[in-house]
């Protein structure tokens, strides 16, 4: 009995791994097909050799670093300055009627509707990607930051009141830690679309090293082996990333669980 119970927590671990096992196999077969489709659907043999040039060389590494770097940046940037925005905006009436009203025209304009006038003000360089990506973070930080300090317990505000809190300790002893959840949420949301936008850039501004621009090159020389390499690394790297933020929030977050 033991044993079939030890089997079948086994199974129950690799549950995850059956469709993109199934995929690779499918994935597989279509490349045997003709020339035709072992164009489009390159055969494992050919990625996995692929993937042993771009190691052995370093460009799959230094390309990653690239495209790290700059969402890294972009995600601090745009982080902290809406934590602050959104901060301020939830403490402050008058900060929330000047600002509230531009900030939401802005983020109803697609970044990529902005893309045009920023490579016209800052050129096509890493400063230009770095401006994207944290626009791209600053936008849900703000929001969820607003939002869950708007949401605190008036009960909170009150104590904090009779025991006379300036603003900025309301901020930091109250507001901060009574809006965490919901600030990692936006902070979780800021990460994927950091990621998201930093390959973007690449991808349209083809200069500099990064995965997007790796990927770039290797379409323009048929090398579509390069490409499934590129689009695996920038998936499973998200992967780890988002791992790595939610296990980081539920220790900040430890103490909901004793309350």
């Amino acid at each position: 009995m033991k044993k079939i119970k030890q089997f079948t927590s086994r199974l129950s671990q690799v549950n995850g791994l059956w469709l993109p096992i199934a995929v690779a196999l499918i994935w597989e077969i279509m490349s045997r097909q003709g020339d035709a489709y072992a164009y489009t659907f390159v055969s494992l043999s050919q990625i996995a050799i692929g993937f042993s040039e771009l190691v052995t060389s370093g460009e799959l590494l230094v390309n990653l670093a690239a495209t790290l770097q700059t969402t890294v940046i972009g995600l601090l940037i745009g982080g902290i300055t809406g934590l602050l925005v959104g901060g301020l905006m939830a403490v402050s009436p008058t900060a929330d009627k000047l600002i509230g009203p531009l900030y939401h025209t802005l983020r109803q304009v697609p970044l990529l509707g902005l893309i045009p006038l920023i490579a016209l003000w800052f050129g096509n360089g890493l400063s230009s990607k770095i401006l994207i990506v944290s626009l791209a973070a600053f936008y849900p930080v703000v929001l969820n930051t607003y939002e869950g300090m708007r949401g605190v317990e008036k009960k909170l505000i009150e104590v904090s009141s009779v025991l006379k809190l300036n603003r900025l300790q309301l901020f930091l002893k109250v507001l901060l830690p009574a809006a965490m959840p919901s600030i990692l949420t936006g902070v979780s949301q800021a990460l994927a679309f950091a990621w998201i936008s930093t390959v973007g850039t690449e991808l349209l501004f083809s200069t500099g090293p990064g995965l997007g621009g790796l990927m770039q090159i290797a379409q323009e020389a048929s090398r579509m082996d390069i490409v499934i390499i590129g689009v695996a690394s920038i998936g499973l790297t998200g992967l780890l990333m988002n791992a790595g933020l939610s296990r980081l929030s539920q220790y900040l977050l430890r103490w909901r669980s004793v309350r």
